[in-house]
């Protein structure tokens, strides 16, 4: 099976993820019974995962994804992606993580496993108050 349609509809569905109709856009690129993994969480089915969109728009305004590279082997892909967005609580200035994903698909271009990779220190937590500064004294400390 040629999984460049998945691969396209799944890169789609990042880049304009929206909070309206979340359920039945991840029902349209996941397999009911995807497994699901990033430094955060690790779940299985639509549900468990919409869970999650449904917490990343609780937490941040204007998340975007764009996805900077993609590579399909098979009915496996590799994405390297950019996630943009505004921290409620901690700050008003525009983040920026990046990070890559595994991807795998099953016979009829449904996403079965799904696997986020980013360092949530470099990422994050040295972007957020108080712990920001402790994340960097700790990370200029290990260098020495």
């Amino acid at each position: 099976m040629n999984h460049q349609p998945a691969l396209l509809r799944l890169v789609a569905f990042y880049e304009t993820i929206g909070r309206d109709q979340l359920r039945a856009a991840i029902a349209r690129v996941y397999a009911a019974d995807a497994a699901f993994k990033d430094p955060f969480n690790e779940v299985r089915g639509i549900d468990a995962i919409a869970t999650i969109f449904d917490h990343m728009f609780e937490q941040v305004d204007q998340p975007h994804f764009v996805v900077t590279t993609s590579v399909l082997q098979g009915a496996q892909a590799f994405l390297c992606w950019e996630f943009r967005f505004v921290m409620k609580r901690y700050s008003r200035e525009p983040q920026c993580i990046r990070g890559a994903t595994h991807i795998v698909f099953d016979g009829h271009g449904m996403v079965t496993q799904h696997r986020d990779y980013w360092d949530a220190a470099e990422e994050l937590y040295e972007k957020l108050p108080v712990l920001g500064a402790l994340m960097r004294w700790l990370k200029r400390s290990a260098n020495r």
